[in-house]
């Protein structure tokens, strides 16, 4: 109750303040005409804004704009568009009718951005390296949608796992699910607490309501706070005030045109988007937007368990490709390590062990390929005076997709809902929101398949029907590779098969069990072990800035805070209530956990040496009260050294707080159970201080079953090999840390038609966050005889995927280099060439850290916006060289690969209008249909053909 009234205080007072402190008595009438610099046609709907206020309005269908103010002379209109140059007039006093011609000619470098340093300031003189997409940028792209137009942006890597779901990353330590990258929409944090990543583009804008992006690689945590340590995208959506009437979006595509995972298959995306302003005071707007389409498929079948393993029958070498009967196929399931056994034979006149995995299915037949994301977002606006206007707005997005965090997940009717309440003025900022996140009817594919194989009985018992088999093949002589094929269909004789109506019906049940822990293993009984991911959770955020510029005048001075609460509700599954007693714990229900940050910054700016030197320095402090507050610092020095020439480097320092599923996860997948690191989730289990690390008891079972075929007992080879066993002690889970050094040269020249920007940067991390496979004993504590001998036996240890800290540093390095040339009149040439390592370590870690990088990308594109009178179009080539991946779920390395996206826009005008209203762009990503896979155990992205048509009406 305190802290909202103090909440409710704070912001009135900043109410307060801004209407007193810029109330006037006298009204002034600024009246013109906005027209294009070559046609002198008139621009309907360009926004006329007063710089550094709220004050604004946009021009009719004649050009012609009017707006009332009570601004003090000197004071600057912003005149703006799409597909204009942005002009700036100052207005020294009253007088006659104002007009002003914006030219069509992008101007390079002449970018605003706001999200390196919170405030607006020129591109050029950024103190870190940003990237911004414009409006124009994004509708000239031969992208299928804006979002997917990231991949093109310098810097920026791109990591597709379903249709509907792509999340960026930069500067290296790339996963699936990238909880280091943050994405905001309008301010908000985007990322889905639970499944601890943001969806893509999921609840964020429409192809109709975007007008900005900004990219910020590397660590961005010195202003935003302990998730951004991998970088930040700004999406900046349109404002109401600014860009009013109604549009309408029509896109249909085909892909899968191959037919060699699925059929041919149409995509469609519809939106709308609706914005008025009534006045000078109050406006609002509307969106809504629905695709559905065919998902790509991840059907590539390469063994990580290949028979050289330990953990595979290295002494057989017929036993090696397809004949490996310890097989962990990147794309199938029920495969792995959990289901895998120990059995002997005689065979070759001496007792002989083979590892043996299950059968496991398929990611096709355990997937639904149709995916869909509808969304809706609306907004209301009223301005209290001109410079302070208050908002609030509603997001809803509905998704399906593949997810991949330690295994895949169908993600099927998940949903997350937005309320944010704003008050924004000239030179601050209060906000807070409201995140609501259902996962839906979602399911994870590992323990999906693991208890459909359970249905045909334990591990034990199939290991044994195989044993059986497997001897009476081998005496009759069978040859080994051949027995092997033999003795796994009979064990797997009574197992439901992809396709039947007995499949369907049991995944069914599965699918909607929400208890992971249960398997029955009698043949023939339904399975009550569970594949459903039922997560929900709310997220509540406060935030405040405030520019002091107008109080502190040696500098530029930004001061804010903010606050975020995390609310997990247990469904005695992924989440539970640790105040419950060990065995009651997986029961659904009880008190839900909370987990929390909060933090405070302060950042400067200074011009120095005439303006040529300009001096960033912040500092913010976070603390969650699982840690201790830790403090990130960034100093930053831009140098203009010539006209145009900016030279900057910058320093900072950076931390990330355990997303929740790192802190507070207890699920148990196919035997394993996922949990959290913190302190308080190990009591009473002792996985952090009472483990072996499972890559020690590889070795040791290699060593045990080595020795064991020399005729030794087991229970004396393991003894033997008890030195093999290596103990864990893990300590409980730290913030991981960043150290981050950056220079870089920004420029443009010929007479603005060349831009060239480049940056290197070299990353310090420490405390890296994965995930170590332990064994805990049951029998004694680790180091015993008794605890030695529980390695021997599946039933006597409890396995866990721990998240822990790497014990190692790791240093990572890259440079990047961009090149824009409008060389002969509206033809645009531009690329950029990206280049990201890693240091290597001499000792080996607890975990792979997985630097999921390639070293070289490049990107060329080719254009010309309007190479003829209302047409225009655009290419570009991609490439990256091949590069090793490793996760939880798979490793591998990703093979080179090389794409060509192209599109041709076709502009035209509707009626009396002389603006064009009407926009078609026939494009296609991926023209040659070149298949690619992006990370080990994704799916295959092969090309996607479309026709999009615009229809824009300025009022209504």
């Amino acid at each position: 109750m305190k802290n909202r009234l103090f909440v409710s205080q704070f912001i009135g007072l900043l109410l307060l303040i801004s209407i007193r402190g810029f109330a006037q008595d006298e009204l002034i009438l600024l009246s013109g005409r906005v027209d294009d610099n070559e046609t002198h046609q008139p621009i309907p709907g360009a926004g006329v804004l007063i710089k550094n206020t709220v004050a604004g309005t946009i021009t009719n269908e004649q050009g012609e704009f009017a707006l009332k103010t009570k601004a003090k002379f000197p004071f600057t209109l912003v005149f703006q568009v799409i597909g204009y140059a942005p002009k700036e007039l100052v207005i020294e006093r009253p007088g006659d009718k104002i007009t002003v011609s914006l030219n069509t000619q992008a101007i390079l470098g002449k970018e605003v951005v706001v999200t390196a340093s919170r405030v607006e300031e020129d591109i050029l003189k950024s103190p870190v390296a940003v990237e911004k997409l414009s409006l124009r940028v994004l509708k000239e792209s031969p992208a299928p949608s804006f979002y997917d137009a990231l991949e093109n942006v310098k810097g920026v890597q791109m990591t597709t796992s379903s249709l509907t779901f792509k999340v960026p990353n930069t500067r290296g330590f790339n996963i699936p699910n990238n909880f280091r990258f943050m994405q905001l929409v309008d301010g908000v944090d985007m990322q889905a607490a639970t499944l601890g990543v943001p969806l893509g583009n999921a609840i964020g804008p429409t192809e109709l309501d975007i007008e900005s992006i900004e990219i910020t690689p590397g660590a961005a945590s010195a202003l935003y706070g302990m998730n951004a340590i991998n970088g930040l995208a700004n999406l900046q959506t349109k404002n109401p005030f600014q860009y009013q009437g109604i549009s309408l979006y029509q896109k249909t595509g085909v892909n899968h045109v191959d037919g060699i995972d699925r059929d041919p298959s149409i995509l469609t995306e519809s939106a709308v988007r609706i914005a008025k302003a009534f006045g000078n005071k109050f406006a609002f707007k509307l969106n809504f937007s629905y695709l559905q389409g065919t998902d790509w498929l991840a059907n590539t079948q390469i063994d990580q368990n290949p028979q050289r393993l330990n953990s595979a029958n290295p002494r057989f070498p017929e036993l090696s490709g397809a004949n490996n009967p310890a097989a962990d196929l990147w794309n199938r399931y029920g495969d792995d390590r959990s289901s895998r056994s120990t059995i002997a034979i005689l065979y070759g006149g001496k007792t002989e062990t083979f590892n043996v995995s299950r059968t496991g299915y398929y990611e096709k037949d355990l997937i639904n390929p149709t995916v869909r994301n509808l969304k809706f977002d609306g907004s209301l606006h009223y301005k209290l005076n001109e410079h302070v206007e208050l908002s609030y707005g509603y997001r809803y997005g509905l998704m399906d997709g593949i997810f991949q965090r330690g295994n895949k997940i169908q993600l099927k009717d998940v949903t997350v809902q937005n309320h944010k309440l704003e008050l924004r003025g000239a030179d601050f900022l209060a906000r807070g929101y409201i995140l609501l996140e259902n996962t839906g009817k979602s399911y994870n594919l590992n323990p999906l398949a693991y208890n459909l194989d359970l249905n045909n009985g334990s591990n034990s018992a199939w290991a044994g029907r195989f044993q059986k088999e497997l001897q009476t093949q081998v005496n009759n002589g069978t040859d080994l590779a051949t027995a092997m094929t033999l003795a796994r269909a009979a064990a797997d004789k009574g197992r439901v098969e992809p396709g039947t109506p007995a499949f369907d019906a049991l995944k069914n049940t599965i699918v909607n069990t929400n208890n992971w822990d249960i398997a029955v293993n009698v043949p023939g009984a339904p399975a009550t072990g569970g594949a459903a991911l039922w997560q929900r959770s709310n997220t509540y955020h406060g935030d405040v800035q405030w520019n002091l510029r107008r109080l502190a005048k040696v500098a530029e001075i930004l001061v804010g805070a903010d606050y975020r609460r995390y609310e997990v509700i247990p469904d005695g599954n992924n989440f539970v209530d640790f105040s419950k007693p060990l065995d009651l714990r997986t029961t659904p229900g009880g008190n839900n956990q909370i987990y929390t940050k909060y933090g405070t910054f302060a950042s400067a700016t200074k011009l120095l040496l005439n303006d040529k030197l300009k001096v960033s320095a912040s500092v913010r402090v976070d603390n969650n009260p699982e840690f201790s507050p830790k403090v990130n610092p960034r100093l930053a020095l831009v140098y203009t050294a010539a006209e145009k020439h900016n030279i900057r480097f910058s320093y900072q320092n950076g931390y990330r707080f355990p997303s929740l599923f790192e802190a507070l996860s207890f699920v148990n997948n196919a035997g394993v159970r996922r949990v959290g690191g913190l302190a308080r989730v190990n009591e009473g289990l002792g996985f952090l201080e009472n483990s072996y690390t499972l890559i020690s008891l590889d070795n040791f079972t290699a060593g045990v079953n080595a020795d064991v075929a020399t005729g030794l007992s087991r229970n004396d080879a393991a003894l033997k090999n008890r030195n093999r066993l290596v103990v864990a002690n893990l300590k409980p889970e730290q913030p991981e840390h960043i150290n981050s050094f950056e220079v870089g040269y920004k420029s443009v020249l010929a007479n603005n038609k060349l831009s060239i920007d480049g940056e290197a940067y070299y990353n310090v991390y420490r405390n890296f966050l994965g995930q170590v496979e332990v064994a805990v004993p049951t029998t004694d504590k680790v180091g015993t005889d008794a605890a030695v001998l529980d390695m021997l036996t599946r039933a006597k240890q409890v396995r866990y995927r721990v998240y822990s800290n790497a014990k190692n540093t790791y240093n990572s390095y890259g440079a990047t280099l961009g090149l824009t040339y409008n060389f002969y009149r509206k033809f645009v040439l531009s690329g950029n060439v990206n280049y990201n390592n890693m240091a290597s370590n001499a000792s080996p870690d607890v975990f792979v850290t997985g630097f999921n990088t390639p070293k070289y990308v490049t990107n060329i594109s080719f254009g010309n916006r309007e190479v003829i009178r209302n047409v225009g179009f655009n290419v570009v080539w991609r490439w990256q060289d091949s590069f090793l991946w490793q996760s939880p779920l798979a490793d591998g390395v990703v093979p080179a690969y090389q794409t060509v996206d192209a599109q041709v826009t076709y502009r035209r005008a509707v009626g009396a209008s002389p603006q064009p209203k009407l926009s078609f762009k026939l494009g296609a990503a991926n023209v040659f249909n070149n298949r690619y896979i992006q990370y080990a155990a994704g799916p295959t992205i092969g090309g996607l053909y479309y026709l999009a048509i615009t229809y824009d009406v300025t009022r209504f």
